[in-house]
Formats: structure tokens, sequence, C-alpha cells
């Protein structure tokens, strides 16, 4: 049902977001990237969760254009491409969140096997062991960042984005975006990871207007000689 897929950001509430998160939250920077992750690279909650350093950096500290996303931390444990926007939030790696190296030439001095996003407590967000059944009808297991999840919808709702907004939103939008800027489902089905094409419409959003226009392309086509 689409009143239960979670809304699709307009540009307007995006910004409107990030500056409510700026001066509300206790960690501005940290937040805002977890936000940017969702909605400008389409990563699910969990897998934002479980992110490492080296995944973002390279050993000379450099930052990944392009970011391997590992197998072992996608919900249906395929690997695919992120690539980050340009965005100075895209940078926000700090000491503080993450720990300091053994060797502080390597990795911006940061351990290259730790967490991208941590708590508050400067912990790993815990992940809890989920099942459902697949494409394919099997029941599989898998990781889902259940507080995390819960601290994202927090921060839709701190900005006066309430129902229907959720952690879910920024994936949606990403897709939804992609598909109004004239992309093919199948450039959105590998950017999102999955494997089916029917998998994509459930993040996809049409408006009436645009539903209207495609069908309005059809009149009177068929009753000209």
């Amino acid at each position: 049902m689409e009143s239960k897929r979670a809304k699709v950001l307009t540009a307007a509430k995006f910004r409107h977001l990030l500056r409510v998160t700026e001066v509300t939250s206790r960690f501005p920077d940290r937040d805002a990237l977890i936000l940017l992750l969702g909605v400008t690279c389409g990563m699910r909650v969990t897998e934002i969760a479980r992110i490492e350093i080296r995944d973002v950096l390279t050993k000379s500290g450099a930052r990944r254009e392009d970011v391997s996303l590992r197998g072992s931390i996608t919900k249906g444990c395929r690997p695919r491409c992120i690539y980050l926007a340009q965005s100075p939030r895209s940078t926000a790696i700090s000491n503080d969140a993450t720990g300091a190296a053994m060797d502080r030439r390597e990795y911006r001095g940061l351990m290259p096997h730790t967490r991208l996003i941590f708590t508050q407590k400067g912990s790993a967000f815990e992940l809890s062991v989920k099942r459902r059944v697949n494409f394919d009808g099997e029941t599989v297991e898998f990781l889902a960042a259940d507080s995390l999840q819960s601290y994202v919808t927090g921060l839709y709702r701190a900005a006066g984005l309430g129902a229907g907004h959720s952690s879910h939103s920024g994936r949606r939008t990403f897709a939804s975006r992609l598909v109004a800027q004239g992309h093919s489902l199948d450039t959105v089905k590998l950017l999102l990871g999955h494997s089916h094409l029917d998998h994509v419409g459930l993040y996809l959003k049409v408006t009436r207007r645009e539903r209207s226009e495609a069908i309005a392309t059809f009149d009177g086509v068929f009753d000209k000689d």
C-alpha cells in the first residue's frame, strides 16, 4: 500500500531538514552526513550503520568518490557502488567520533576498520537479526540497525516532518529523483542494489500530474490516419 511507504522528500523539505538538524542536533555534522548518505547515495540505514572508515577513505587519507559497499554489509548480500556527493558534509569524519589509529600517516590517523558512524556514546549502533521472505520465496536472515532507524526518524520529527516520513524516506527520495531526471529503471535498480526490477517500483513516486501528462500523450494518437 502506498500509504505504508515512506514519503519522498521535496528539495525544499530536505533543505529544511538539514537546517533544523544543524541547529538542534548535539552532533550536527554526523547527523547531516547520515541524512545525506540516504538521500544522495540511496543507502539503507543498516548500511550506514555498518560502513567503515576504509570504505570511504584511501590509505593516503583521500576521500573516495566511488565507494564499494561490501556484500557483507548490504541487505541482499550483493556488493554495489555508491557515489559520494560533492558536499562539505561528506568529509565530516572526525577523530572524536572514531578514535585514532596507530599510524597517523594513514587514513587521516583514523582506525580503518572502525565504523564511520558512531552513537552518542562513541560505540557502534547495535544490530539485530531479523528474517524476511525474499523474491524467490525463501526465508533469509538479515541484520537491521533498529536504533539508528529510530534515531533518524526522530530527526524527521524534530524538523516537523511527521506522519509518513521515516528513515527510509532518504532512499525513496534518491530513487524517485533518479527517475524524475530521466534515468532508466535498470540504472535505478543497479544503484539501489536490487536484483529484480519488481523491487524498484516500491521506491518510486509518480505524482498525479505526471500520470495525467503521461496518459495525455496518447490523446488522439490513434484517431489520425
